[in-house]
């Protein structure tokens, strides 16, 4: 194992740096960072502003250290949550060493991307533009696209890609490589992402929720990883609380006869073992908590800033 900070390579400096992706949501963020750290850091759904917090996954590349930063998706805020993501959002481009503004090419120039490209104006870092889904889009519309956006915002450089496929991810990636500053290496070299094994395994849980579920729930739900324990046989025990507002919600959740919850909790044990690699045993309950959205303590457990009333 090369400790952080090591140089990697011989006569050759090592390097280390982050590249920030923003967009709106459903833009295809999450997918990105999975495809290009090669494992499932983030987790994928159909439904709107499913990435909360910050996500960083870790891509090691000869000298290089790239981290990637899976932002919130950027939108117009209504609710407190609302503003803590977008906030997230703009404050992780803020820091980065590159930000991607990804588009969904098949969405077009919309209000959220113009929304976004406003606000870029204002930040006179290294910047591209990433086309997403572009294997669902017509050539000259891409073309077209590319300059209607380009003349609202220049950009150092244009991507096409589909973050599913895989097609032009390996282009954008060598080009954030080779925007990485000279510097130690911020994480060991076999780490892939900076979240923790319980707060991974939530979300797992989570998307599987979401998965099963689709419009069926309200946005304001949050799972918990409530205790983690190593058994002797190298399994691990798993209990998780579905935290909903209200009783109609944790029914929904619940399913007739439990059934909707036993479904969530068979899919996401599958999905954790393999991330873990070991044997799971995952057990998981559904609670009312009251008003989650406007607990300061929520918000610190997914890593937001708790935004006071405007």
């Amino acid at each position: 194992m090369t400790e952080a900070g090591q140089v990697v390579a011989a006569g050759s400096p090592s390097r280390a740096g982050f590249a920030a992706l923003i967009g709106a949501p459903n833009a295809g963020k999450s997918t990105l960072i999975n495809k290009l750290v090669g494992a499932k850091v983030s987790i994928v759904t159909h439904k709107v502003q499913t990435t909360r917090a910050r996500i960083r996954g870790i891509v090691v590349k000869g000298p290089v250290q790239l981290i990637l930063v899976d932002t919130p998706g950027i939108f117009a805020p209504k609710r407190r949550l609302d503003r803590a993501m977008v906030h997230a959002a703009w404050s992780e481009s803020a820091d980065a060493d590159v930000t991607a503004l990804l588009v969904d090419a098949a969405r077009g120039l919309d209000d959220d991307v113009k929304r976004i490209l406003a606000k870029l104006s204002d930040d006179h870092r290294a910047r591209i533009l990433v086309l997403n889904k572009v294997d669902k889009v017509e050539k000259p519309d891409l073309l077209a696209l590319v300059q209607r956006i380009t003349l609202e915002l220049p950009f150092d450089a244009t991507f096409m890609i589909s973050s599913t496929t895989g097609s032009g991810v390996a282009a954008l990636e060598q080009h954030l490589l080779a925007a990485m500053p000279v510097g130690p290496w911020l994480y060991p070299e076999d780490q892939i992402a900076d979240a923790s094994e319980r707060f991974l395994a939530a979300e797992i849980t989570r998307e599987k929720m979401l998965l099963r579920l689709h419009d069926e729930l309200p946005y304001v739900s949050t799972i918990e990883t409530t205790d983690w324990k190593r058994l002797k046989n190298g399994s691990v025990r798993i209990e998780q609380t579905i935290f909903v507002e209200r009783e109609s919600q944790r029914k929904i959740v619940l399913g007739g006869k439990g059934a909707t919850i036993k479904s969530i909790s068979m899919d996401a044990r599958k999905e954790i073992a393999d991330v873990l690699e070991v044997q799971v045993h995952l057990f998981l309950f559904v609670k009312i908590r009251d008003r989650w959205g406007d607990d300061p303590e929520r918000y610190r457990e997914m890593g937001l800033a708790f935004p006071k009333d405007s």
